[in-house]
C-alpha cells in the first residue's frame, strides 16, 4: 500500500517476551515436543501475531486513505502498533469508519484462525498456534473496543459523540475523559494484582494503564492546541527586534554580547545582507582558548541551512517544528529578507493564555 512500516526499539523486548511466554505455554501443553519445536513454534506464532497487528493497523490505514487522509507510517512498539494518520477526519462518519475498521479486522482474523483450529487436524503444531492466534486476536478486538481514547473504542466513541454534538473538541474531551477513567481502573487493578502476589501481571497491567492515561491526556492536549492556535500565524507572534552581529566578530566578543544582552541567538550580517545565524550553543563548541582568534563566521549556521518560518505559517506548525528539531528561536523570512524572530516560549505563553481564557469562559 506504499505505507512504510517501522520497528521501534521497544518492539524487540515485547517480541522476545511473547515468544518466551509461548515457548513456556507450549512446553507445558505438549511435553512430547522437542525444545527446538517449542522455541520454533513460539517464534513463528509471535511473527503471526505481529502480522495480525500490522493487518489491524493497515485496515485503519486503508479506510483513511479511502477518505483521502494520508497515512505517514505504521510503527510496531511495545504496546502493539500505531498508524500515524496525518490529519483528523473531516466528519464523524469518517472518524467512526476509520476506528471500527481495526477491531473488525481483528475479529475477521480471529474467525480465520478459529476455522483453522476447528477443522485442521493434520498437525498438532499448526493447531496449537491457530488456537492461540484466534484467541489473542479476539482479545485484541475486544480490548480495542473499550470506549476510552486513544483506543479504537475511544475513537468510535468520539465519532458517535461528534455526530451527536456536532462539536469535535467536545467529542474529544468526552472520549479522552472515558480513556482516563479506564486507565485509572487499569492502574488500580494492576496495583491490586501486585499486592496480592501477581507482581509481574500487576505491574504490567498498571504500566499499560499509565501509558493509556498519558496517551489520553496528550491526545486531548493536541486537539486543544490545534483549536486554540488555529487562527494564529507566525507574523502575529514574531518580534521585529532582530538581534544582529557582524560576521568578523570573535567568539569571545560574541559571548560577552550574549552576557550583556541575554540574547542567545543572533543573525550574522554580511556586507549587504544576512549570511547566517549564530547561537551560544554553537559558539561553545569551540575550545575556550580559541575564542579570541576564531570568528563567529567559522561556527555560524549558513543562511541556506537555517530553519525558518514564513509570516503566514500557522503558529502551531511552527511550534511543532521547533519541538521536533529542538529549536528555541527561529527567524521569520519573507521574500528572502528576515523580517522578524519567533520564539518557542512566546508561542507557549500564547497557548497557555488562550487555554486559561477558554477554561474561564467554560466556567
Amino acid at each position: 500500500m506504499g505505507i512504510p512500516i517501522y520497528l521501534h526499539a521497544s518492539w524487540f523486548i515485547i517480541f522476545f517476551l511473547i515468544t518466551l511466554s509461548l515457548r513456556t505455554q507450549f512446553t507445558s501443553q505438549h511435553t512430547d515436543w522437542s525444545p527446538a519445536q517449542h522455541w520454533a513454534l513460539g517464534i513463528i506464532t509471535s511473527i503471526f501475531f505481529f502480522a495480525s497487528v500490522i493487518f489491524h493497523e493497515l485496515s485503519h490505514s486503508a479506510v483513511a486513505r479511502h477518505y483521502r487522509i494520508p497515512v505517514a507510517s505504521i510503527t510496531l512498539f511495545v504496546f502493539g502498533g500505531l498508524a500515524r494518520i496525518s490529519r483528523e477526519p473531516d466528519n464523524a462518519k469518517q472518524e467512526f469508519n476509520i476506528a471500527i475498521a481495526g477491531p473488525l479486522s481483528s475479529v475477521f482474523l480471529a474467525g480465520c484462525f478459529w476455522l483453522v483450529a476447528r477443522y485442521f487436524h493434520g498437525n498438532d503444531m499448526v493447531h496449537a498456534a491457530a488456537v492461540w492466534l484466534w484467541e489473542i486476536n479476539l482479545v485484541l478486538a475486544v480490548f480495542n473496543l473499550v470506549p476510552g481514547f486513544p483506543l479504537d473504542g475511544g475513537c468510535i466513541l468520539r465519532g458517535i459523540a461528534w455526530g451527536i454534538t456536532g462539536n469535535f473538541t467536545r467529542a474529544t474531551k468526552i472520549a479522552s475523559t472515558a480513556g482516563k477513567i479506564f486507565a485509572y481502573m487499569m492502574i488500580i487493578f494492576g496495583v491490586w494484582q501486585a499486592l496480592n502476589g501477581n507482581w509481574v501481571g500487576g505491574l504490567w497491567t498498571a504500566f499499560i494503564g499509565w501509558f493509556l492515561l498519558s496517551a489520553a491526556q496528550e491526545s486531548f492536549m493536541q486537539v486543544a492546541m490545534r483549536n486554540t492556535l488555529t487562527d494564529v500565524r507566525a507574523a502575529d507572534l514574531m518580534t521585529h527586534d532582530i538581534p544582529t552581529v557582524t560576521r568578523d566578530m570573535s567568539i569571545e566578543e560574541y559571548v560577552h554580547e550574549v552576557l550583556r544582552t541575554g540574547r542567545r541567538v543572533h543573525i550574522v550580517s554580511g556586507p549587504v545582507r544576512p549570511v547566517g545565524l549564530i547561537t551560544l550553543h554553537a559558539a561553545r563548541m569551540v575550545p575556550r582558548e580559541e575564542w579570541a582568534n576564531t570568528s563567529i563566521q567559522a561556527v555560524m549556521l549558513p543562511l541556506d541551512r537555517i530553519h525558518s518560518a514564513s509570516p503566514a505559517e500557522p503558529a502551531l506548525g511552527v511550534l511543532q517544528r521547533m519541538q521536533s528539531q529542538d529549536i528555541n528561536q527561529m527567524p521569520v523570512i519573507s521574500e528572502g529578507d528576515i523580517v522578524g524572530m519567533i520564539a518557542r516560549d512566546t508561542i507557549l505563553r500564547m497557548l497557555q493564555t488562550r487555554l486559561q481564557l477558554g477554561h474561564l469562559a467554560e466556567q
